[in-house]
């Protein structure tokens, strides 16, 4: 995927986790990570795995279908 489409899918995903007033603590807690590397994946900056994203539309009650629709935008 492109680095625009990674921005944007790790943008609708920080902003539903907001949504849920979740924590990056609580999501790394969920996720079984530490909350530096939870936060690098919402910043881009470490690779977001299908297993991840998988694990993560799971917590935030989402459909991956959703979260990868391209270019749409919460």
């Amino acid at each position: 995927m492109q680095d625009q489409q990674i921005r944007m899918i790790t943008n609708n995903i920080r902003k539903q986790r907001e949504k849920l007033s979740y924590s990056q603590e609580y999501m790394a807690m969920k996720m079984q990570i530490s909350q530096n590397c939870y936060s690098k994946i919402e910043l881009g900056n470490s690779k977001l795995t299908v297993e991840r994203l998988l694990v993560i539309c799971k917590i935030l009650d989402l459909e991956a279908t959703s979260v990868l629709a391209s270019g749409k935008r919460f």
